[in-house]
């Protein structure tokens, strides 16, 4: 039996997501529902060192389930990479009395905590918010889907213009190693092509599916690229290429970039932090540590950190076959 959790920390590290705030909002009101204290620490594991510490209660977190961004910061810390570094953040959490932690971020910020827990042997779960949704032991990491919604709505602006001057539209998104947003968005907006990290689609295939596109009657495409896709060096000389050997196509390069990070959280995103706040909190107060929660099957499930680091989320091959057939 380990001593009893008295004080909770709670965090963001990494990129921001939509829906973070609602995930500190969920951990503080359950820890105040359970009568624990709750320590916000700002800028992520840099706050840690440093410690920049806040005391949280049901109030602090008022109208926040609606805010994109974090309340709390975030940083990265090339400081807490080092055994000296580490040193630091476990005495600031003993001056602070804080007992356990609530890590929010992705496989950065989960990493972060093994290594403290090995250690130190400090209690931390994990709850995965990135937009990227790259993380094994859940279906949906928070931000994934307000990330998804950005992304479509704003295709679907750009399909208007594209369709105005009969033009060929490259749409980057975010996805350097992962092409889930690119994936889901561009069944979602209904692209012509898809372009994602896993899956090399060539460029002589990228050529002839715009020819069949053409010949078929369409005087517009849109092609959603995830920035890791690896046809072309980036998206521009992808569309140099493409212009290039299909002169008949104007092209244009639409690169979203952060505005798929911000914004208000989806009602989806907002539940499910809410969801795996509690657990969190919960699980911490059972004795339990160096896990991650997740949604699978819309049920919370527990993933050691290690797996959720290591394992591999993999993209859905159905979606792949859709994509195909809605693209004639």
């Amino acid at each position: 039996m380990g001593k009893k959790i008295k004080k909770i920390g709670v965090m963001t590290s990494g990129g921001d997501a939509p829906g973070m705030n609602a995930a500190i909002r969920a951990v503080v009101r359950a820890c105040s529902y359970y009568h624990v204290d709750c320590v916000g620490v700002y800028r992520g594991y840099q706050g840690l060192i440093e410690g920049d510490f806040i005391d949280l209660t049901a109030r602090n977190v008022n109208n926040t389930i609606n805010r994109g961004g974090t309340i709390l910061k975030t940083a990265r810390s090339k400081e807490f990479r080092t055994k000296k570094g580490r040193e630091k953040a476990f005495q600031q959490l003993k001056k602070a009395k804080i007992d356990a932690m609530v890590l929010i971020g992705g496989d950065g910020t989960f990493t972060g905590g093994m290594v403290f827990y090995k250690e130190f042997k400090f209690p931390s779960i994990g709850i995965p918010g990135t937009i990227d949704n790259d993380i094994f032991g859940t279906n949906s990491t928070i931000g994934f889907d307000t990330a998804l919604n950005t992304v479509v709505d704003a295709i679907d602006k750009i399909r208007d213009t594209a369709s105005s001057h009969n033009r060929l539209f490259f749409v980057e998104v975010m996805g350097r190693d992962a092409g889930f947003i690119a994936l889901n968005s561009g069944v979602g907006a209904g692209a012509e092509e898809i372009l994602i990290p896993e899956e090399d689609l060539g460029l002589d295939r990228l050529l002839e599916s715009l020819k069949r596109s053409k010949r078929s009657g369409k005087s517009s495409s849109i092609v959603v690229v995830a920035e890791g896709d690896k046809i072309g060096k980036n998206v521009f000389e992808l569309a140099n290429y493409v212009e290039e050997n299909l002169p008949e196509y104007e092209v244009r390069v639409s690169v979203l970039g952060h505005m798929q990070r911000g914004g208000s959280p989806s009602c989806f995103d907002r539940v499910l932090a809410s969801r795996l706040g509690v657990k969190s909190v919960e699980l911490l107060l059972d004795g339990k540590s160096n896990l991650m929660v997740g949604l699978i099957n819309n049920k919370i499930e527990t993933t050691e950190l290690n797996k959720a680091v290591k394992g591999q989320h993999r993209i859905n091959k159905e979606l792949l076959r859709v994509s195909d057939i809605m693209s004639l």
